[in-house]
């Protein structure tokens, strides 16, 4: 079981949603930390902890792309993604349903596609 803390090895202050918008985007974090992590969990049959606290607060938009991105562009399912995956928060328990939404979100998004 890996943990990630988000302020320790990413940032302090998340940025916005794309990379294109600016530094310590949801979209870098997911494709450089969260995506290879999450990948690594599930081929090792483990859950991974990601630790939101800490930062100076998220945007929702942040927040969505980190999470919900996953579904969306890295193509990992619903099930499988919340079978290997614990978001844990003291400071905003509130982001933990933020995320868990999301990713339900962008569940349903993708089979609307297929």
């Amino acid at each position: 079981m890996e943990t990630l803390k988000i302020s320790k090895i990413f940032s302090s202050t998340p940025g916005p949603r794309s990379r294109k918008e600016g530094s310590f985007s949801g979209q870098q974090f997911r494709e450089e930390i969260l995506a290879p992590a999450i990948k690594k969990a599930i081929d090792n049959n483990e859950i991974l902890i990601v630790n939101i606290d800490g930062t100076a607060g998220y945007g929702p938009s942040f927040i969505e792309e980190s999470f919900g991105g996953l579904i969306r562009e890295d193509h990992i399912p619903y099930q499988t993604l919340i079978a290997h995956l614990q978001i844990v928060s003291i400071e905003e328990p509130y982001l933990i349903d933020d995320a868990n939404k999301d990713m339900k979100d962008a569940e349903s998004y993708s089979e609307q596609l297929v």
